[in-house]
């Protein structure tokens, strides 16, 4: 445990932003197996519809440092593949 004002005062925000950036990790991963699940149902329609709410998510999540820009890209990437690839079946 720290001694010194400013270091203890770092403990406590710390500890709040690890808090907010795993609650966004957990609602990303959550809405990201929502997309994969309309995937798996086989209706297009809808899952153009999540993956753009996906989308805005995943670039929230990197705007905020949560993931970095090039992680946001590929997941991103590899789920409008996804995506596009349930449309044309």
């Amino acid at each position: 445990m720290p001694n010194i004002k400013s270091a203890k005062k770092r403990v406590k925000v710390l500890a709040n932003k690890t808090a907010v950036n795993r609650m966004l990790k957990s609602s990303l991963k959550t809405s990201v197996k929502k997309v994969r699940a309309v995937i798996a149902e086989g209706d297009p329609a809808s899952a153009g519809e999540a993956y753009r709410a996906v989308q805005r998510d995943i670039d929230r999540a990197a705007a905020k440092g949560v993931l970095h820009r090039n992680t946001a890209a590929r997941r991103k990437s590899r789920l409008a593949a996804k995506v596009k690839a349930a449309a044309a079946q």
